[in-house]
């Protein structure tokens, strides 16, 4: 039989870190294959902080439902060198991990610190009330940009800068 015929058993919508979940069993009338699915690149937000970062995604977290991964300060490390000594408690690297998404940062030590701009961190979320009360809790002590609400093309869309200064985009698009 031609090559055509072949059957693929369906990818999970967000595949997970297990082994398990990584690759996908390919059958077909000449063999089965085991097939790697891994996307070839991610593409993850990295944010720097003002000395902060342990509170932001701690926050983050929370608004977010996710889960903080690593949580990494400079003291200990090779880096503690590298950075005022009051520092040694800032963090070096975080990853916070919200479905398949992934968030990274750190404190930027003070010869490095800029401001958040020219970017937003932007969501995708499923449902209307979920984009409500991830909106709402992003935007508690920060600045509405854009009020979240209905728009064209989506069914709730606002934008906003958290308190702790980083800009979010929040988009739950119209069902198809």
């Amino acid at each position: 039989m031609a090559s055509s015929t072949l059957r693929k058993l369906p990818f999970p919508k967000n595949p997970g870190p297990t082994s398990a979940q990584r690759f996908a069993v390919v059958v077909s009338f000449s063999g089965v294959s085991i097939v790697n699915r891994e996307p070839p690149m991610q593409v993850n937000p990295y944010l720097f902080f003002k000395g902060n970062c342990e509170t932001a995604f701690k926050f983050y977290e929370e608004a977010l439902g996710g889960t903080i991964e690593l949580m990494l300060p400079h003291e200990g490390s090779p880096a503690a060198e590298h950075v005022p000594a009051e520092w040694g408690s800032k963090i070096m690297h975080a990853r916070l991990v919200v479905g398949s998404m992934v968030l990274m940062g750190s404190d930027a030590p003070p010869q490095y610190q800029k401001e958040m701009q020219g970017f937003s961190v932007s969501l995708g979320i499923d449902t209307p009330a979920e984009a409500e009360r991830v909106f709402k809790a992003l935007s508690e002590n920060g600045t509405v940009t854009m009020p979240l609400e209905k728009t064209f093309w989506a069914e709730r869309f606002g934008m906003l800068v958290d308190q702790f200064g980083t800009p979010w985009m929040i988009n739950c698009e119209k069902a198809a």
